[in-house]
């Protein structure tokens, strides 16, 4: 019953996690209604069906894997856009998909550059690296990323440096 419960509140946690990121929850009247409205969508699909415990959390456990806050944006964005198109499947005409899905839509628009991300990371997982072209060009690009690299350690060394300065005060 424990499993079964915490697994029902896995779509209110990760929306909660989604909408207190982006500053959503300014007004607590909006989680309430929110949380009545996931409620009424949790009945739609059944969620306390005893399947949903079956192989744990789809959301929550990918996001502890994300701890910047830029990073975090660039997978809430696209649990946004997930959430999205499984509500865009649903009655439209009951009141509480309608509100879910307007405060989904307002937080998508509030992270366009993380969609962009996400595409550029899949973009990148379906190149061909067996492919000799793909391979020359990627060659050509190496020093490039490198300097990248370069550049990014030696920004996050100094901001870990100055923000060890600033403690010490």
């Amino acid at each position: 019953m424990a499993k079964k419960m915490i697994c029902q509140t896995y779509s209110l946690f990760v929306l909660s996690v989604i909408m207190i990121f982006f500053g959503r929850f300014g007004n607590s009247s909006i989680l309430s209604r929110l949380q009545n409205d996931i409620d009424q969508l949790k009945a739609d699909f059944n969620s306390s069906h005893s399947d949903v415990a079956d192989g744990g959390p789809i959301f929550t456990e990918k996001l502890k894997n994300w701890t910047e806050k830029n990073e975090k944006r660039i997978i809430l964005s696209q649990i946004v856009s997930m959430y999205l198109e499984m509500l865009e499947n649903t009655d439209k005409s009951k009141a509480h998909i309608r509100n879910i899905s307007e405060e989904l839509y307002t937080l998508r628009n509030s992270l366009p550059d993380g969609l962009k991300k996400v595409k550029d990371l899949m973009d990148l997982t379906k190149l061909q690296m067996s492919d000799l072209k793909i391979q020359r060009k990627a060659v050509n690009e190496l020093f490039s990323v490198l300097q990248k690299l370069v550049e990014t350690s030696a920004s996050l060394k100094k901001k870990r440096s100055q923000s060890q300065k600033c403690k010490c005060w």
